[in-house]
């Protein structure tokens, strides 16, 4: 079972593919996690990957789809993966294709959440974190006993710069200009399955989950 999450910032999708991860024993894929731990541990593609980071530059397609697929023929992918954050574009979702098919092997689902950016816009601006202990809630759907302040530590919370609403407003154009095609490209590949992000969250993986079979 081989999946790519797909979805906007703040759809939720990495909360899914944990939730997929551990009912289907796979391991959840972030290029974040794969881009650290190759760092962690001094590794030639880390080497090469800092090197860019280090300059504040995009790590290039082809070393970022080297390390995806080092991470995918590691042992505990044997049954599958889910891969969050990668593909982010079109030629990335290429040059993954290609080095599966030399692999013999090929993406089974990707799964698209979805949710309107006006519902994502509101759902980020209310999201608030800890200062100090770095806990997150959101003032509708998860708010702290006290207004304002951590139930953890008892420290302040804050709107981080990134769920502010003009900031999300430039992440969803990001999003749409380079990751939305995607969709597109998938759905052509015949793999595309679309959830509807705004339901509860258990509904959603309900979905998720008649997709990918009991």
């Amino acid at each position: 079972m081989k999946i790519i999450m797909l979805g906007a910032p703040g759809a939720g999708k990495g909360t899914q593919a944990k939730k997929i991860a551990e009912k289907y024993s796979v391991p959840h894929i972030s290029t974040g996690d794969i881009f650290r731990a190759n760092i962690k541990n001094g590794t030639e593609l880390g080497t090469k990957a800092k090197a860019y980071m280090d300059q504040g530059l995009l790590v290039p397609d082809e070393l970022t789809c080297d390390l995806v697929v080092d991470r995918i023929q590691q042992k505990d992918c044997e049954n599958g993966y889910i891969l969050d954050g990668f593909p982010r574009t079109i030629p990335q979702a290429e040059a993954l294709d290609r080095a599966l098919k030399a692999m013999g092997e090929k993406i089974d689902y990707a799964i698209n959440v979805d949710v309107p950016d006006s519902s994502i816009v509101n759902r980020m601006s209310g999201r608030r974190a800890c200062t100090s202990c770095g806990a997150t809630y959101h003032i509708v759907y998860n708010a702290p006993r006290a207004e304002g302040v951590c139930d953890a530590c008892g420290e302040k919370l804050i709107l981080r710069e990134d769920d502010k609403p003009e900031t999300v407003q430039k992440r969803l154009s990001v999003y749409h200009e380079q990751t939305q095609p995607l969709i597109d490209y998938y759905e052509a590949a015949g793999v595309l399955k679309t959830v509807d992000g705004t339901a509860d969250m258990e509904d959603v993986f309900a979905a998720i989950v008649h997709i990918l079979g009991e």
